[in-house]
């Protein structure tokens, strides 16, 4: 009974953790390391509010994986004991292998491996220390599991991480758009040939969650300013690694320096990488951009600067490409000012892009029980909607140059 406890979140008030399974793996190192990552990465240089956990979110995640269970089985929807905890530690540990910064810097240190890749590892490895009881979770996780709702629940247009981080983030960021009721999505839901439908009465709860989304992609997810940190924080890792490579002593994690020193793709991922990877978190990257603001190195020193105490690149948005002599005119200024490489000032100056789409149709939609039997896609039913709208990528380009002087 010591293990069933009781914890007090600002957003739904006492979360019970279900059974013992799930507090053991609260309770490991693995899991208690997402209390120092960082839910919206860099994005509390905008939103001073915006330092919430990986660790929050995924104990929200399991609360409402709970209320979900409750609704289903009160519809008569079958659900074991085995599944039901299943659900809880998939949707617990969905974001167990985000590194520091969330995605700021996922792929940059490692090479080309998701966070899905690496929460797949370290649910192999957990189910290994757990004698096989994460089992049927890897399943769920994987989308493998044939009771199709399930999988849904943890990964899906309408899943209980998307519920619980629109919520969440909304929260702590002060943005009031996009607030959405989870409680009220969660007792419209409902199971059709194990595929996740929503009753008709909740249509415009739906509605209301996928406007709350696209305003949160495009006004906090992906606002000007936390792109342009985020694109820093990559630059700041790409030169340290340079630096490494020429010879030059850095100073660092053991964990962080480990990382910079190689080069760890999917197929290197062993046990022992693992286990560095678990030791880094947000304070190994705060630290080392505290220290290297001081380094020899003109590019890492400044880059470092710019982040920690706020003196941002520019950036302005923009609904074509960037042209290249617009890089090449404020390239060749840095130049000429400071003294630097082309390639030094490349790390100043840079564009990209960013896109979002709000709504996936086909395989992944959201699906509306009509009283009748009948069951509609979201997006041919709402007359708020306009189909070719919503479901169309969306792509915005951008370019970044320092303001007056580095």
């Amino acid at each position: 009974m010591n293990k069933l406890k009781i914890l007090n979140d600002p957003i739904y008030g006492f979360i019970t953790i279900p059974n013992a399974l799930v507090f053991e793996l609260i309770q490991h190192k693995y899991f208690q390391r997402l209390r120092r990552i960082t839910q919206m990465g860099m994005s509390y240089l905008v939103f001073p509010g915006a330092h919430h956990t990986r660790f929050q979110h995924a104990i929200g995640c399991v609360h409402l994986m709970q209320k979900v269970v409750q609704v289903l089985r009160f519809k008569e929807i079958v659900i074991s004991k085995e599944e039901e905890t299943a659900l809880y530690v998939a949707i617990l540990l969905h974001d167990i292998g985000h590194g520091p910064f969330s995605h700021a810097m996922e792929h940059s240190i490692v090479k080309n491996v998701s966070h899905e890749q690496i929460s797949l590892l370290f649910m192999e490895e957990l189910n290994t220390e757990f004698n096989s009881s994460l089992t049927l979770a890897i399943q769920i996780f994987k989308g493998k599991y044939p009771r199709k709702f399930m999988c849904q629940l943890v990964s899906g247009q309408l899943d209980m991480d998307r519920a619980d981080y629109l919520k969440r983030d909304s929260f702590y960021t002060g943005v009031s758009e996009g607030n959405i009721n989870s409680e009220r999505l969660i007792t419209m839901l409902n199971v059709v040939d194990d595929a996740l439908v929503v009753e008709e009465k909740g249509i415009y709860s739906v509605e209301k969650f996928i406007n709350a989304r696209r305003f949160m992609y495009w006004q906090v997810y992906l606002h000007k300013t936390g792109i342009v940190a985020e694109q820093l924080l990559i630059r700041v890792l790409k030169r340290a690694k340079e630096i490494i490579n020429k010879g030059i002593p850095i100073e660092t994690s053991k964990a962080f320096q480990y990382f910079l020193e190689h080069d760890i793709s999917l197929t290197e991922f062993n046990i022992e990488v693992l286990n560095r990877f678990a030791e880094l978190d947000d304070f190994d990257i705060i630290t080392s951009l505290k220290t290297w603001q001081y380094h020899e190195d003109f590019v890492l020193r400044n880059l470092c600067d710019m982040i920690i105490n706020r003196k941002l690149l520019k950036i302005k948005m923009k609904d074509t490409k960037v042209k290249t002599e617009n890089l090449e005119k404020h390239i060749e200024k840095l130049v000429a000012k400071y003294k630097i490489t082309a390639a030094e000032a490349k790390y100043f100056v840079f564009s990209g892009q960013i896109s979002n789409q709000t709504y996936m149709l086909k395989n992944q939609g959201i699906h509306i029980l009509y009283n009748s039997g009948k069951i509609r896609d979201i997006a041919d039913v709402s007359d708020q909607f306009d189909p070719k709208a919503l479901t169309k990528p969306v792509t915005k380009y951008y370019i970044c140059y320092p303001k007056e002087k580095l």
